[in-house]
């Protein structure tokens, strides 16, 4: 009878066939956008210079007071704190970070052809190609500012988080470029799916530990109650943060989440307006998938700021943040302070959150497997400037295979959810007649991730539900923040 999955996955692609090579007609317009390497912007995008209304500050857990550099310098160095407070529209990406960024920036912007063909939409679809960096994702885009600030205030021991490992490869290799020792706690489900990630951590020199573990408090506590607990992002960032917090020669980096991540993520977004002006195209839709925010930002921010900038007279464009069913902040959270990690080291922020102590359901798109949503991400759902969704990984997968097989490229599962979405509008111009323009940003490949492929067309990839009780749980439990605070 053959397996189900394959057989779902063949019928799909059936409905519109692919023809052969020799069948091709050429194709009337270019595929690649490619901007020079002299075009690569020289700023990032802050967002906050043009936000209508500012977002709540973060607060000090002790105090309930806004926080102060002071308050974030055991963690951060200063030229990276004077940033996530910053309200400047610009700021200036140092000359040694745009050198290294040469590696594999700008990079492609690409206009999805046979996909397009393939799904018979009348859409265009063009998609952000993030997956040529050498960790094979987004993350770099901050790793490398983040080590290099770090270098320049003389730190040579950073630690941090990772969940599938797209983070904790990009700040190694960073660490690899300026001479600093990287740490990386890495939630245990992920840690024990993907050793391939764990292998190319290793190769950039980091020390890479399955998180809980026996190596902080917060992970001994953890363990203590349940020895073979999954891991969280939460609790993985508790890990990293305590190590920062306790060891005078060490800070912490965060690969998402913060407004200073966001922002270095934005050269995404500004090297697509350029593109998609040669391209001689402007979206419609554009389309993320979002765990902490930060690729769904780098995309995003900036159209969205050449809309607030417009008043009204620039072209308003609809923006969908894609997210896991499995782990919905933004569509099932609630919109309150909170802390960003499971231990409550951190500062607390006003986001979309599942409740910091919320353990998602173990799925394969690990990098979005975050209790809470960005701040600055959340603020804009609050002011109705994006939308959300959500879907199970399996229709994730469908879509990625859908897109492997019509534009070569596997994409991470996590990149999968944006897959998804874009395809998703795609069909609904299709069955409105409508011809609209849809980017959405290919965050990167999942060349490490082929396990979970094999598990989908093994048909043992499952659709995990969270459960309801510990959300509720965990939303019961969120700080008590007097009105006014």
């Amino acid at each position: 009878m053959g397996n189900p999955r394959v057989r779902v996955v063949r019928r799909t692609l059936s409905m519109a066939r692919h023809p052969r090579p020799s069948e091709e007609k050429p194709m009337s317009t270019p595929t690649k956008f490619l901007l020079d390497e002299s075009r690569m912007p020289r700023h990032w995008y802050n967002i906050m210079a043009d936000l209508p209304t500012p977002p709540a500050p973060p607060l000090h857990p002790g105090t309930l007071q806004p926080v102060g550099p002071d308050d974030l310098a055991p963690l951060f160095p200063m030229e990276l704190i004077l940033q996530e407070v910053s309200t400047e529209r610009e700021i200036a990406i140092p000359e040694p970070v745009r050198e290294v960024f040469k590696l594999w920036r700008p990079s492609p912007l690409v206009r999805a052809h046979r996909l397009e063909k393939m799904l018979g939409t009348p859409a265009k679809i063009y998609y952000k190609y993030e997956g040529v960096s050498p960790a094979g994702s987004h993350k770099p885009n901050t790793a490398i500012p983040q080590a290099w600030y770090n270098a320049q205030a003389g730190i040579r021991k950073l630690t941090t988080e990772t969940g599938a490992g797209q983070w904790g490869s990009s700040l190694a290799f960073a660490g690899s470029l300026f001479d600093i020792d990287v740490q990386v706690f890495q939630v245990r489900v992920s840690y024990d799916q993907k050793p391939y990630r764990r292998a190319l951590m290793e190769t950039y020199g980091a020390t890479c530990v399955a998180s809980p573990s026996n190596l902080t408090n917060s992970g001994r506590a953890i363990l203590a109650q349940n020895p073979d607990h999954p891991g969280s992002l939460g609790i993985a960032i508790s890990e990293a943060v305590e190590i920062a917090a306790t060891n005078d020669d060490t800070k912490y980096a965060l690969g998402s989440v913060l407004n200073h991540v966001l922002m270095h993520q934005t050269i995404i977004g500004q090297e697509a307006l350029l593109q998609l002006e040669m391209a001689g195209d402007d979206p419609d839709v554009i389309v993320g998938c979002t765990g902490g925010g930060s690729n769904f930002a780098g995309i995003a921010f900036p159209f969205i700021g050449q809309q607030l900038r417009g008043g009204g007279k620039t072209k308003q464009r609809r923006i969908v943040a894609v997210e896991p069913a499995a782990c919905p902040s933004l569509t099932r959270g609630k919109f309150a302070y909170d802390f960003g990690d499971t231990a409550h080291l951190t500062p607390l922020t006003k986001m979309h959150t599942l409740g910091s102590t919320f353990t998602p359901p173990g799925f394969h798109a690990g990098g979005l497997r975050y209790h809470g949503m960005a701040p600055l991400v959340s603020h804009l759902k609050e002011l109705n400037l994006i939308e959300a969704t959500a879907y199970h990984q399996n229709a994730c997968f469908e879509a990625g295979v859908m897109f492997a097989r019509a534009e070569g490229i596997v994409p991470a599962p996590e990149a999968n959810h944006a897959v998804k979405g874009a395809i998703v509008e795609a069909l609904r111009c299709k069955a409105e007649g409508r011809s609209e323009v849809i980017l959405f940003n290919l965050c990167g490949h999942g060349h490490f991730d082929m396990t979970a492929y094999m598990s989908y067309f093994a048909g043992k990839l499952t659709d995990q539900q969270y459960d309801e009780a510990e959300l509720a749980m965990a939303l019961s439990g969120l700080p008590s923040i007097p009105a006014g605070a």
